[in-house]
């Protein structure tokens, strides 16, 4: 099903519908599909790697397909029997993206099927750094575009699609992290039935988080990077977590980010939004960020359905 490429293989795709089989079928023919994973973002991104997560974890995979044939494609499946699918969308297949949203909107209408998106989203630095490695065409790219003005065109073609999932920025993610973070947000339970509230951590020095929609930045807290002992640790780690609960600094922070959230997530709920994304960053997003994310993440999962990522460490 998917090809390898001689630098960066993890972040490429190749042109053309292509499908998998592997998994997903249900035991009994005519059973109607019920989970549904739209993959989409700008070429270079990752959607490959996020494609062969879920064919790893049963889903039957579909790259390339064109918008306009999703409603078939699901009727298909589950009138052959599988239960949960997978399908990658971009500009390969021309304007027919722009008829995603209605036919996301559509199936969601219809209910009996759980229906999620991820967007997968980098800097335009990083993408041009892609396809440099892997001399891959862009596939907007043409004798009278440059590579950065076909990343350029296809941001703006793609823009609203970003806002119709989870959006995840691949810039500095390693693909193992990448894999984590898309298993995780498809294991979630539930579709439209709440809000997902996502914290990650973060490293100012690697940039900010392209899919952040709140950002904290707690490098004020004392680091525990000048402790040779902690230095090695994360903040999951129980002795970072009693260094930085014995600082009144960081018990006031992390009270005040607390009650922010708490006192705003319901706006956000009322918005009908899908997603929020709390962004905590330090310095090297290793220590203060990632306690900090783990923390709220444990205030918050009586109140909504709640990830936890860690852009700096591993899965």
């Amino acid at each position: 099903m998917h090809r390898s490429f001689p630098a960066r293989p993890e972040f490429g795709g190749a042109p053309g519908v292509r499908t998998s089989a592997v998994g997903g079928r249900a035991d009994r023919r005519g059973m109607r599909l019920v989970k549904l994973l739209l993959i989409s973002g700008l070429s270079g991104s990752g959607k490959s790697v996020a494609l062969r997560v879920m064919e790893d974890a049963g889903y039957y995979c579909v790259d390339n397909l064109p918008a306009t044939l999703l409603p078939q494609l699901v009727e298909q499946l589950g009138n052959e029997g599988y239960d949960r699918a997978a399908v990658a969308m971009d500009m390969r297949g021309g304007a027919s993206i722009q008829a995603l949203p209605l036919q996301l909107r559509a199936l969601r209408q219809a209910g009996g099927i759980e229906v999620k998106s991820i967007f997968l989203d980098s800097r335009d630095d990083v993408l041009i750094q892609r396809f440099s490695e892997t001399r891959r065409r862009h596939p907007l790219a043409d004798d009278d575009t440059t590579l950065a003005e076909a990343i350029g065109r296809e941001r703006e073609a793609l823009e609203t699609l970003a806002g119709l999932g989870h959006r995840i920025d691949t810039s500095d993610l390693r693909p193992n992290v990448l894999r984590a973070f898309v298993k995780d947000f498809a294991e979630i339970e539930g579709d439209g039935d709440g809000l997902i509230l996502l914290f990650e951590s973060f490293g100012f020095k690697h940039g900010l988080p392209l899919d952040a929609d709140l950002v904290f930045d707690v490098r004020c807290l004392p680091n525990p990077h000048y402790d040779p002992t902690l230095r090695p640790l994360s903040g999951r780690d129980s002795l970072v977590m009693t260094f930085l609960e014995q600082q009144a600094e960081v018990v006031k922070m992390r009270g005040d980010i607390h009650r922010f959230i708490d006192e705003w997530l319901p706006a956000y709920v009322r918005d009908n939004r899908s997603y929020l994304t709390v962004a905590v960053g330090c310095t090297g997003g290793q220590h203060r960020s990632v306690y900090l994310a783990e923390w709220l993440a444990a205030q918050f999962r009586d109140k909504a359905r709640v990830l936890v990522r860690h852009r700096a460490l591993g899965p």
